[in-house]
């Protein structure tokens, strides 16, 4: 049965990767999906996938981190499909691998702008959009580096423990509304901001090596967290609220070490 069956879903950072992944995997469980991104010409790529699949989309070109774009896209997303459901707030950036000490302020500010601020918009306003519709579901990507040092740099780190938190201290603000905030957080997974890692791992031929780190002894794939993401938006999650669910292969269960060395 479909877990989504007419019910409206919007999800952020769909033009690619993760957000890509949960929006088609949204719109085969039977939800109409409000699509986000800033970049049109993969967004548009994204909701071309959705409709070939048979399923229903549209697209909505915003940057998730300004908000009146946000307000703007939940509103259409409303008009569209005549209800919200639940709201994927999955848009990120990097930040890149400058060194901490060389990092610029400017460089801080845009990154907790579009992670941070971004999924607290989502809540925000996408909050009492749920609220009118009977309650529902926020989901927002984390990331093991928001959990424990070591796994980016400082200030995307810093960002997704933001939203780790913000999810805790949501879910208890929205008491009694029937609205739950969850996060996921994927530890190594191969989409466009780590592809420069997996591209320089297979040109010096240590492909073998990538997630080595983690009990199952691999990265991970979009797929694998738009799943973890559409369960904690769904039905089948209805006592979860305020959870951070590691989604990284068991990397995130134990001290990290290399096997055979002490």
């Amino acid at each position: 049965m479909s877990r989504f069956a007419d019910k409206a879903v919007i999800v952020t950072g769909a033009g690619s990767g993760i957000g890509r992944a949960a929006a088609r995997l949204f719109a085969r469980e039977g939800a109409a999906v409000a699509a986000v991104d800033r970049n049109a010409e993969t967004l548009e790529a994204t909701v071309a996938a959705i409709l070939a699949e048979g399923g229903r989309a549209e697209a909505h070109a915003a940057d998730s981190g300004d908000e009146e774009d946000v307000v703007a896209f939940i509103a259409a997303a409303e008009r569209s499909f005549g209800r919200l459901d639940a709201i994927f707030a999955n848009a990120g950036i990097g930040g890149g691998t400058k060194p901490l000490l060389e990092q610029s302020v400017a460089l801080w500010e845009e990154v907790l702008r579009v992670n941070l601020i971004g999924a607290f918009l989502a809540v925000k306003h996408g909050a009492p959009a749920l609220q009118r519709h009977g309650g529902g579901a926020i989901v927002c990507t984390a990331s093991v580096a928001g959990m424990r040092a070591n796994a980016a740099g400082a200030p995307y780190s810093a960002s997704k423990a933001g939203v780790i938190s913000l999810v805790q201290t949501a879910a208890d603000a929205l008491a009694g509304t029937g609205v739950r905030v969850n996060a996921v957080c994927p530890g190594l997974i191969e989409t466009g901001m780590t592809a420069g890692l997996f591209a320089a791992a297979r040109a010096r031929g240590s492909e073998g090596r990538i997630g080595q780190l983690n009990p199952l002894r691999r990265a991970g794939q979009p797929d694998e967290v738009a799943a973890a993401a559409v369960f904690l938006a769904s039905e089948a999650a209805s006592y979860i609220n305020g959870q951070a669910l590691a989604v990284d292969g068991g990397l995130s269960s134990s001290h990290p070490f290399v096997p055979g060395r002490c």
